[in-house]
């Protein structure tokens, strides 16, 4: 079994960086907990996924700030950019190159084949994969060949047609990823950007939305965007009988309710 963690939508942003948003200065203690929690966990994951919007401004301050704060995770971690990003911020904190090229590469880890799409376009909320990623995806897709693939991409794939526009990338490259994926070894796609835990068949693929680290929305409010507080992340398990996720909720606080140890666990039938 493989098992890796899905981050998305850190939103951290540098005190110095003039961020509006009232909800980010706690992003960046969100954070370093959930560190701190993953580096405590008792079987330590293969990997750890941040599916976008790593910074809430794209400002190089915010990158290095989140970089200092990422330096401690025990396991390899795989980051894709979202629209609150700047590749010019990014590549100059984490690559040390001044460019503002698209973001994407691929790797093993933990068995898997994993696949990082950068859908970010400059300006827009809604997301969008250029020319030279479904080339490269066409190529990286033929390496590997044994292992299953996994996709991280901030925006997902259009699911409802008829869905709001900017929550997705663009019918035309959902069309040109689902026909390029077809037929594929696709152990799943991991996603963020619309702030919910969600899990979709798309095409015969899980494509798993995580509510991330900034804000949640309330799904029952269906003429408005109504944000609400929610954090958390997903713990992923990969066997040979598919993907297995487990949302975990951090904020608001649950409230512990009684506990049964272990042996009582093991003891009921």
């Amino acid at each position: 079994m493989t098992r890796f963690i899905h981050l998305t939508d850190l939103h951290v942003s540098h005190p110095d960086a003039g961020d509006p948003s009232a909800n980010v200065p706690q992003n960046a203690p969100m954070l370093e907990q959930v560190v701190g929690l993953i580096n405590a966990m008792e079987r330590q994951p293969d990997f750890v996924v941040a599916s976008g919007d790593l910074t809430n401004m794209g400002d190089p301050d915010s990158y290095a700030m989140l970089k200092d704060i990422l330096k401690p995770l025990a396991p390899p971690l795989v980051m894709a950019l979202g629209n609150h990003d700047k590749r010019e911020g990014f590549h100059k904190v984490f690559e040390g190159t001044s460019s503002d090229a698209p973001f994407f590469n691929d790797q093993v880890l933990g068995g898997l084949h994993v696949i990082t799409l950068d859908t970010l376009v400059p300006g827009h909320v809604a997301g969008t994969l250029c020319d030279a990623q479904f080339d490269y995806l066409a190529a990286a897709l033929s390496r590997h060949a044994d292992l299953p693939k996994l996709i991280v991409m901030h925006h997902p794939p259009r699911v409802d047609a008829d869905g709001l526009p900017w929550g997705s990338i663009d019918m035309d490259s959902t069309n040109r990823l689902a026909d390029l994926l077809r037929g594929q070894h696709i152990a799943g796609i991991l996603s963020g950007h619309i702030h919910i835990n969600q899990v979709n068949h798309w095409n015969g693929i899980p494509l798993v939305v995580s509510m991330g680290l900034n804000s949640s929305v309330d799904l029952l409010e269906t003429n408005d965007l109504r944000l609400v507080e929610g954090r958390g992340f997903g713990v992923c398990d990969w066997r040979a009988t598919g993907l297995s996720v487990s949302f975990v909720p951090l904020t608001p606080t649950p409230r512990e309710l009684g506990v049964i140890d272990r042996a009582r666990l093991l003891a009921f039938t």
